[in-house]
């Protein structure tokens, strides 16, 4: 199960670039670090924080999509795939490559009012034991259609880290599904107060469903139904830390590895607070779509807490 991403930010820049990555949630610690947001009570001084520890992989660029858009939304015009496919990627399907579609596609340029690089992340690379690999669309965003093109003509086939999408001290948006609670009540759902003892038959029900005209029940009654295991974005977590586990300046494994995960291994960022969520579940990481920083400054992280 993994999250769609639906709406993407609009970048005034020149020059294209990839606006989003992926990677598995590993684990959670504290960051002691010198808080740097200005006009705040606790400026220059070290703050101690959440921090969530996300493992990712290189993204591997296997095709590009161009749409058009019309009044009814966009439609694909057309797909072009790399030559060489992972081994677990072309279990799932088939695709062809050759030198006619790039031109075709070339051509359909001028009918074209977005394109999207097709990417897929391998849970093998992280250290997961799961084979089936992770494909989904990535926005590219900068410059004209004609650029667009050309920067994914180049990556088409190559792996994308996740330092040439975001830099440290970055912000980012987190779309995940959050952790799965089943079917509840609702005084678990929603908060709904128990009624008195021996008042009423139950205690755990409504008291009332709403008045008795008109005959329906509201949308605004809680009721029981299914909590968790919903898609939800968070926007604007900090990127304090991104770095690679085998020459990193902090000690991020810990012995055993961690519960739920294992050992980080490869590429990792950190991100300050808390993301939704289960261990080893994809999150997929954009660029803001609601910035709040105006410039991006380097963090000061003075120890990882493990």
């Amino acid at each position: 199960m993994e999250a769609r991403i639906r709406t993407w930010p609009d970048l005034e820049s020149a020059e294209p670039r990839l606006l989003g990555h992926a990677g598995f949630k590993a684990a959670c610690m504290r960051i002691a670090s010198i808080d740097d947001r200005e006009k705040t009570p606790n400026f220059g001084k070290q703050l101690v924080s959440l921090g969530t520890i996300v493992v990712t992989p290189p993204m591997t660029i296997i095709g590009i999509r161009g749409y058009s858009k019309d009044r009814y939304g966009l439609d694909s015009i057309f797909d072009v795939y790399a030559k060489d496919l992972p081994k677990d990627l072309s279990r799932l399907f088939e695709t062809k490559h050759n030198e006619k579609s790039l031109e075709k596609s070339e051509k359909a340029l001028i009918h074209t009012d977005e394109l999207f690089a097709i990417a897929c992340v391998i849970p093998r690379h992280a250290g997961l034991g799961q084979k089936k690999p992770f494909v989904f669309e990535v926005a590219v965003k900068g410059g004209d259609i004609q650029k667009q093109f050309a920067f994914l003509k180049e990556l088409l086939g190559k792996e994308v880290k996740v330092d040439q999408v975001f830099q440290k001290g970055a912000e980012v948006d987190v779309a995940a599904i959050t952790k799965g609670k089943g079917f509840e009540g609702p005084i678990a759902r929603w908060g709904v107060k128990k009624k008195q003892h021996k008042s009423r038959k139950s205690v755990r029900a409504l008291g009332t469903l709403g008045p008795i005209s008109p005959a329906t029940i509201m949308y605004t009654v809680p009721r029981a139904g299914q909590r968790g295991f919903h898609q939800r974005i968070q926007y604007n977590n900090r990127i304090m830390v991104m770095g690679n586990s085998e020459n990193e300046e902090f000690q991020i494994n810990r012995s055993g590895g961690f519960k739920h995960f294992g050992e980080v291994r490869g590429d990792f960022v950190i991100l300050r607070g808390s993301i939704p969520g289960t261990y080893s579940r994809l999150v997929k990481l954009r660029a803001p779509n609601r910035p709040k920083l105006k410039k991006i400054a380097q963090p000061k992280v003075l120890e990882i807490m493990i």
